[in-house]
């Protein structure tokens, strides 16, 4: 591992100045909060920061506060915080269990909310160096190469999946990102952040060089609100999610009146499922209503040679999760 340079700045606004500073100085730096994804990515030879921009010594990133119109959360908060945090519990249960159902206690001790929601894929080509189009290549080697875990949503020219959890909890929840770069502070729908690889296939969201995310607004619940997240691993510990399901359902007693569904492990962003959302809103959810959810789910997805089981995974997992949260007393 080479040797870097660390700053420590006060204030976000410090923080990308030393950012800016480096580059202008002929170097690489990279802007660190809890460091897990960026460690593995050192180790791994993909990125060779000259400087490190720690954004740890930033007081206050780390907070949960209400406000008026809502809540919002610090980019630094740690997921373990987050997910034990009993306002987030209470009131925004997919985002709390998104958090606490992420990679392994240690990590989520010192791994961020903007860390997770932030973090490079984990495809296999990627991580192992390979010249793909994540690496500056120009070719995607999971199409014809081992793609057992890659896209069935919105892939081409790469078919990497995203790998957060907690993202399609906060597009579920209509969440909004604020952002601080060298330009200010702007403020973007967490659906919107995202970026599929058809736009560019180098990026996977809209963070410019130099800018942070800085934390989260999340809008007041609804008072009928029910909220769950669910996934599919391929082991206990340790790994990203086959496929996930982030369901918000906005109830009038037994009736939908808003419904949000977003997947994860499937697709290069947060997958919204906006038919499946139409399908419910209005509705009284009946098993065979969370069947036909279930169904239309999976329409438009396009299997690889190896991914085909996902279809049916999705499937299941979308009917069970409508279905349970629909039903909870």
């Amino acid at each position: 591992m080479k040797t870097f340079a660390n700053k420590n700045p006060q204030t976000l606004e410090q923080a990308v100045s030393f950012a800016q500073q480096a580059r202008k100085d002929g170097l690489t730096p990279s802007l660190v909060g809890g460091g897990s994804d960026l460690l593995g990515m050192v180790k791994e030879f993909i990125v060779r920061p000259d400087v490190l921009v720690n954004l740890k010594t930033i007081k206050g990133m780390d907070q949960v506060s209400p406000t008026a119109s809502g809540v919002n959360i610090g980019g630094l908060i740690t997921l373990d915080t987050l997910g034990r945090h009993p306002l987030i519990r209470s009131q925004y249960s997919v985002l709390a269990e998104a958090a606490e159902t992420v990679a392994t206690p240690q990590i989520r001790n010192v791994g961020t909310l903007a860390g997770n929601v932030c973090q490079r894929p984990w495809c296999w080509y990627f991580r192992n160096g390979f010249p793909c189009l994540k690496n500056g290549g120009d070719t995607c080697f999971s199409i014809v190469g081992d793609n057992r875990f890659h896209a069935i949503f919105g892939g081409g020219p790469s078919y990497i999946v995203h790998p957060s959890d907690t993202a399609p909890a906060l597009v579920a929840l209509d969440a909004k990102f604020r952002i601080v770069g060298p330009s200010g502070e702007r403020v973007v729908p967490a659906a919107d952040f995202f970026i599929l690889p058809q736009k560019d296939a180098t990026k996977e969201n809209v963070l410019a060089a130099d800018e942070v995310l800085a934390g989260v607004q999340l809008a007041p619940t609804h008072p009928g609100r029910r909220s769950t997240y669910n996934k599919v691993l391929d082991r206990e510990a340790w790994t990203h999610a086959i496929v996930s399901a982030a369901v918000v359902l906005d109830m009038d007693k037994e009736v939908c009146q808003r419904a949000r569904l977003v997947l994860g492990g499937v697709a290069p962003i947060p997958w919204r499922l906006p038919n499946v959302e139409r399908l419910l809103t209005g509705q009284r959810i009946t098993p065979e209503l969370a069947a036909m959810a279930g169904d239309e789910a999976i329409v438009g997805a396009q299997k690889l040679s190896k991914n085909a089981y996902k279809l049916p995974m999705t499937k299941a997992l979308v009917r069970r999760t409508v279905l349970a949260l629909a039903t909870r007393a």
